[in-house]
């Protein structure tokens, strides 16, 4: 029987019938039954994709050919305040946020290698977009190995400098074309070292520049191939890979370092023998607290930006907007010691808990200056000053004492007073030999230190109070701390700061020059000097090298350094103790007020009836912090 016997045969049409109409498109397909009749034809599917790729090359035509190149974002631009220590290591980064702009100059190639081993190793071959690299990331994660970035280097740039951080197609989109135009626009140098400049590294930091300070202390000029591999790893996700905040990062870090480090030797960019001398993992340092401004570091930025805001007429707002370098004079070592001599008599000698009557709300100031030319080498303004704002060594209203009797006698000398003479009962200025008749009749060398505030008031009369005061002045004391010129004025009433008092003392430790004190030495904005910083106005002769000779003499303590203090017959709610040496003059005072401010309170008995009115406690953080001061 024949196979076909039962399959009908196709009605043929006749002559009277029209014929069917021919569809543009044979969909669903005639002719064809069951599934085949809903597949599409090759060739429906050759236009079909045809069609959607002239449609998506005349859409990137039109977007290619109307989306330009941006302005940069304002956040990409803006960076901190950066403060630098004496030894050029940085002391604190100030702004809304952690940056400093560097030159791809100041980025050592190892970085530069290590970043593009491990985001984009064809960057300086691409042109800005590479769809080659994108399956590369997807092929790569799906197997679950360490990859590369799906974007190029000049993609992440331009989304830093052009675009935000959403997640949306429309401004990956832009991106894509953005970076076919940057690509075309800047140079490769351009780009990375944008690129270096607005990257997130982590613990606050923009930029490797603050990212080499935040991990390894250091300015990223001097980073090594091995810590330069370890900041590069941090640009998958700092998040995921800063060692420093679990096991699990600490591993992933570990692991992300060694092959980036492997694909540099791969990639031609380190040689194996270099790359076998980075065994060990380049530990960074542990973060610091939050708050840039903690400690003394706000208080030293303080008067940095004082001594600026002074000395180069700048604005609070022009500061603002950040990108100053600024170069001080303070002394890291000394700072640290100078903090620690304040601590260990606070905490050793004060007891607001035994003694909440006596020695609650005790506040210490102090401060350090070169005499040879005035530099404020160190300072200690308080607790801390995230918690105490008032900056306690630069502040006025705290009487001085009897540690101003010194300008009185440098300005009786001045006017041709003896230093060995001494009032008789007549109150009569008399010669004397030096060692004056008895203890009621002391001279006036003997008097500086030792009480004597009956024989001071009447040298102030005596030599005349306006004259004084423009001795105190000339010394470098502030006119504006003066007190009036009633009786109480040669003992002491007047407010200077501790930074002043130290300064005007280095006049005595100068031989009769004065220097202002200083705070700032260099300030840079886009790679150029601001203020003239570098230049300073040379030491004035105030008095002559025979009357600060004398007053030396005078405050000569037997361990060999001159000093003045506030002592028992001061009448004063604080004491101070101001003491020098030939290369160094320190001022250092307490005294006692609530948080809220208010009146000085008594210092009497602070720290118990055996501390004469806390005068004793200046004079012991002096001696703790100049004890070492002087070492290398």
């Amino acid at each position: 029987m024949s196979k076909n016997r039962h399959k009908p045969r196709p009605r043929r049409r006749t002559m009277d019938e029209p014929a069917a109409r021919k569809r543009f498109v044979d969909y669903p397909r005639r002719g064809r039954r069951g599934v085949r009749r809903w597949l599409p034809s090759w060739r429906q599917w050759l236009g079909t994709v045809l069609f959607f790729l002239a449609c998506a090359t005349g859409l990137f035509a039109y977007v290619y050919a109307t989306v330009d190149i941006p302005d940069e974002n304002a956040a990409a631009r803006q960076e901190a305040n950066t403060y630098y220590w004496s030894d050029g290591s940085q002391l604190a980064s100030v702004g809304e946020v952690n940056r400093t702009i560097v030159h791809l100059s100041d980025v050592p190639e190892s970085a530069q290698n290590a970043v593009i081993a491990a985001e984009n190793e064809s960057f300086y071959r691409d042109r800005g977009v590479s769809f080659k690299g994108i399956l590369r990331a997807f092929a790569s994660t799906a197997g679950g190995e360490e990859t590369q970035g799906g974007s190029t280097i000049t993609q992440q740039y331009v989304k830093n400098t052009y675009l935000s951080q959403e997640q949306t197609a429309t401004r990956k989109v832009r991106e894509l074309v953005i970076a076919l135009k940057v690509d075309r626009t800047k140079s490769k140098q351009e780009v990375l070292q944008g690129y270096l400049n607005t990257s997130w590294f982590g613990r606050g930091a923009y930029g490797i520049e603050a990212a080499a300070q935040s991990y390894y202390g250091i300015p990223a000029k001097k980073l090594n191939p091995s810590q330069s591999a370890m900041l590069a790893a941090l640009l998958k996700g700092a998040e995921l890979y800063d060692p420093s905040v679990s096991t699990g990062n600490h591993e992933r870090a570990v692991d992300r370092w060694k092959w980036i480090l492997d694909r540099e030797v791969r990639t031609g960019r380190m040689s194996r023998a270099e790359r076998d001398t980075y065994r060990d993992f380049p530990e960074p340092r542990k973060p610091s607290m939050a708050g840039g401004l903690r400690g003394q570091t706000g208080y030293l930025v303080d008067v940095a930006n004082k001594y600026i805001k002074q000395r180069a007429m700048l604005t609070e707002q022009d500061l603002a907007h950040g990108g100053y370098r600024i170069h001080t004079t303070f002394d890291k070592n000394r700072t640290q010691r100078l903090k620690e001599a304040v601590d260990d008599v606070v905490t050793k000698d004060i007891d607001p808990g035994k003694r909440p009557e006596t020695d609650s709300d005790v506040q210490a100031g102090a401060a350090s200056v070169r005499p040879s030319d005035g530099a404020v080498l160190a300072l200690y303004g308080g607790p801390d000053a995230t918690k105490h704002f008032a900056n306690n060594a630069d502040t006025s209203g705290v009487p001085v004492g009897s540690a101003f009797k010194p300008f009185v006698l440098a300005a009786a000398l001045e006017g041709g007073a003896d230093a060995d003479s001494y009032y008789d009962d007549a109150g009569k200025l008399k010669p004397g030999s030096g060692a004056g008749p008895d203890e009621d009749h002391p001279t006036l060398r003997r008097a500086l230190t030792s009480g004597g505030n009956a024989t001071y008031v009447r040298l102030g009369k005596e030599t005349g109070m306006a004259q004084v005061r423009d001795t105190a002045v000339r010394a470098g004391l502030l006119k504006g701390s003066m007190a009036g010129l009633d009786e109480s004025f040669p003992v002491g009433s007047s407010t200077p700061s501790a930074v002043r008092m130290a300064a005007a003392y280095g006049t005595f430790a100068g031989q009769g020059l004065q220097n202002d004190p200083y705070s700032v030495t260099k300030v840079v904005k886009d790679g150029r000097s601001v203020g003239g910083f570098e230049s300073r106005a040379k030491a004035r002769r105030v008095f002559s090298k025979e009357t600060a000779e004398e007053v030396t003499e005078g405050l000569r303590t037997p361990e060999g350094h001159a000093a003045a203090r506030t002592g028992d017959q001061d009448r004063m709610n604080s004491a101070w103790y101001v003491g020098y040496t030939d290369s160094l003059s320190t001022a250092v005072t307490m005294f006692r007020t609530k948080p809220d401010g208010g009146p000085l309170l008594p210092m009497a008995a602070v720290g118990g009836e055996d501390s004469r009115r806390g005068t004793v406690f200046p004079a012991r953080i002096w001696a703790g912090y100049t004890g070492t001061a002087d070492r290398p």
